[in-house]
């Protein structure tokens, strides 16, 4: 089955209702590295129930829809798609817990032509049920690499963010777990894609891979310990490409340019010296 384009646009999502605990917080910063110098206090109010903060990249896992291609009627070969981008608007902080709903549509769908592949673009709303208060906006593009020729437009409705020639201004390490995928998966996506060998092989990796949103999350994590002083109340959006996959157990290291109240960035694995988030830019509060 084919992607067809009026069907998908009109996609019916049902409204999520996520009810997140201090436990699940804790959890999501804990699958991105945060703890791992048991002396650093920044690090610290991410994963200890005292003062508890949530990351601002948990946005990214609250009111998700899950696998919603894997349904038939989508006509997309969802064992071939891969996350393209992400990009998170912050109207406010995350709280450590609550109860929040996720309002999903599909705003775009780019046909990149026959043999070349097809983007889907989404949108996702993320409000505080107790408030009403919009805490979050996010949007991303999953590049459909089977499915393109089914006759949409082929222009792009969003240009990546540019990144300075210049050396960056900073750098910032991170070492992910090997078992990373393992523990990020228990913040709500399940794709086995990062967690069965014989899913991986299929799609034509050598081994599970890393969760995007995981290495989202990492260049963040960057972010808000050195341009934010682990304060999540200053960052106000933060986007990206994903440009490689990862491997658990890879080291991340991101390197930023900053102007002001604006960041841009991308993200290298050490090991493999290969760029696989570019195109970053975060705004400040």
């Amino acid at each position: 089955m084919a992607i067809d384009y009026d069907k998908l646009m009109a996609w019916k999502f049902d409204e999520v209702e996520q009810t997140y605990t201090q436990k699940d917080t804790m959890l999501y910063a804990l699958g991105l590295g945060y703890g791992a110098d048991p002396m650093d206090s920044g690090q610290l109010q991410y994963v200890y129930e005292k003062d508890l903060k949530a990351a601002p990249t948990m946005a990214v896992v609250l009111g998700y829809p899950g696998m919603w291609m894997r349904d038939p009627e989508s006509g997309i070969d969802w064992v071939r798609l891969v996350h393209g981008e992400q990009g998170v608007t912050l109207h406010a902080p995350i709280p450590a817990e609550g109860t929040v709903l996720g309002r999903t549509r599909v705003t775009d769908i780019v046909d990149k032509g026959e043999g070349k592949g097809a983007i889907v673009y989404t949108e996702r709303e993320i409000v505080d049920k107790a408030s009403g208060n919009s805490l979050a906006t996010l949007w991303q593009s999953t590049f459909c690499r089977a499915d393109g020729g089914f006759g949409g437009s082929p222009e792009s409705p969003r240009k990546p963010a540019a990144v300075p020639e210049t050396g960056p201004d900073l750098t910032d390490t991170i070492a992910t777990l090997p078992q990373a995928a393992l523990i990020y998966r228990l913040s709500g996506d399940y794709n086995p894609l990062h967690a069965e060998p014989e899913i991986a092989t299929a799609a034509g990796f050598d081994q599970p891979i890393l969760h995007g949103l995981a290495t989202f999350g990492v260049a963040g994590h960057s972010i808000l310990k050195h341009c934010c002083d682990y304060d999540p109340s200053r960052l106000k959006g933060i986007q990206l490409r994903f440009s490689a996959p990862v491997y658990p157990g890879e080291t991340i290291r991101t390197e930023i340019w900053q102007d002001g109240n604006v960041i841009s960035f991308r993200s290298k694995s050490v090991e493999r010296d290969v760029v696989v988030l570019n195109n970053g830019r975060a705004e400040l509060n």
